[in-house]
């Protein structure tokens, strides 16, 4: 692992790459000069192309980036893991994550944090087709199976959102801590779909926002049909977790503020605000 000194900043973004050295720089400096303070954590899986020396490189000159180096090639899901818990020894607020091609834009981080810091709000999800599609550079066979894998996720499992296999996210520090990570089963895409099934049942608040996905331009899609299958059988696998349920098994627990009582109610957001998703 490489660090420079550890910075204060309360909001951390995990980054896993893999073959990815041309895009970690670029991408290091477009968060960098965000208008908000956020950490970088690359967990990197051996890349053969040396993507691991590379963030051993900025870690040095920038001490809001940090490295954790994997022995071998072990998935998404996997390597957000070993993020999430890097992030739960440290005293971070806020957990991102973050495609390490450009595919999702940094310049949204603000926007998530806007709604991640409403007390009752614990994941925060970029969606890819709330109030309409905005995805680049996708073929359409590559648009139908997401839109397809949508439908399905929510015809099974009930979850109420527009883009459950999104890999955008932002999660409060509560939320992992209310997750068994060494529970979490699944790898590849379906990662996403766990992730959020694991808080929406215990009847978490949950908040879409829009995001504009860009496919990536250098480099190649780690889509496979080993992935496909995984998800389909992990979201059956979620259903009967549920008890076959389409609904939250949990109430969702009351927030508190900060430095005072339990909030008892929300103010309804305006006209053309971010979607909220309520436990039905």
């Amino acid at each position: 692992m490489c660090s420079g000194s550890i910075s204060m900043n309360k909001t951390l973004v995990v980054v896993p790459t893999y073959n990815e050295r041309e895009n970690l720089p670029p991408l290091a400096q477009r968060l960098l000069a965000l208008p908000v303070p956020v950490d970088m954590l690359v967990v990197d899986d051996n890349s053969p192309d040396g993507t691991g020396r590379v963030a051993d490189e900025l870690g040095e000159k920038h001490r809001s980036i940090h490295c954790l180096h994997r022995k071998e090639k072990e998935g998404l899901g996997r390597a957000y893991i070993a993020g999430f818990k890097w992030a739960l020894e440290r005293d971070y607020e806020f957990v991102f994550e973050l495609d390490g091609d450009f595919s999702h834009n940094p310049d949204d981080i603000p926007m998530f944090l806007q709604s991640a810091k409403d007390g009752e709000v614990a994941l925060v999800l970029g969606s890819r087709y709330l109030k309409g599609l905005r995805v680049i550079n996708w073929p359409l066979s590559r648009l139908m199976l997401s839109k397809c894998a949508a439908k399905y996720v929510r015809f099974v499992t009930g979850m109420p959102f527009t883009d459950p296999t999104g890999g955008y996210k932002c999660f409060h520090r509560r939320a992992l801590e209310a997750i068994p990570l060494d529970e979490v089963r699944s790898n590849g895409y379906s990662f996403q779909i766990e992730m959020t099934h694991k808080l929406w049942r215990q009847g978490m608040r949950i908040e879409e926002v829009p995001i504009v996905f860009t496919d990536r331009f250098y480099g190649h899609s780690k889509m496979s049909g080993h992935i496909v299958r995984e998800a389909v059988w992990m979201v059956l696998r979620l259903w009967f977790q549920n008890g076959m349920r389409r609904r939250p098994t949990s109430s969702p627990p009351k927030p508190k503020a900060r430095g005072g009582p339990p909030i008892t109610e929300r103010i309804a957001p305006e006209a053309g605000g971010p979607s909220k998703a309520a436990v039905p």
